[in-house]
């Protein structure tokens, strides 16, 4: 039998997967996001979805950062910020899933954003460590409003 990691320690796992999206996705003006880092933080086939509207728009990972990368390089997002503001995570054995509040901003066009909302996020432990396999998210709108905490 190997050694079984704590659930201390498989939430500070977690908790770096986590900040590193949010740190890839995020970038001041005059600089670029780090998309390319999302890649490693996912399963080849982890998916992201959209679900703010109608449709979900469900995404591979490369389908997720391509229109992104294509937005900055032609200087229509020019700054993009986004912060989980709480969590509730549950781990059992190989598998994981975390329930963030997110804040996100940023410059659309010359345009100021704002919103929060929720992220779900699916983990597993993979032979390479803990990964993200599925990350849905819906922004606050009439209806679903976050709750202070």
């Amino acid at each position: 039998m190997g050694h079984q990691p704590t659930n201390v320690s498989v939430q500070t796992e977690l908790d770096r997967l986590i900040a590193q999206f949010f740190d890839a996705v995020s970038f001041e003006p005059g600089h670029a996001p780090a998309y390319e880092r999302i890649e490693s933080l996912f399963i080849d086939a982890g998916l992201l979805i959209k679900n703010v509207g109608t449709m979900p728009e469900i995404s591979t990972v490369r389908q997720f950062i391509e229109p992104r990368e294509a937005m900055v390089r032609k200087g229509e997002l020019t700054r993009f910020l986004e912060e989980e503001l709480h969590e509730v995570t549950q781990i059992f054995g190989n598998v994981a899933q975390r329930f963030s509040a997110y804040s996100k901003s940023g410059t659309m066009n010359g345009s100021d954003f704002a919103a929060r909302g929720m992220i779900s996020t699916q983990f597993i432990l993979t032979p390479a460590g803990w990964r993200m396999s599925a990350m849905a998210w819906d922004d606050e709108r009439p209806g679903p409003v976050l709750q202070s905490r």
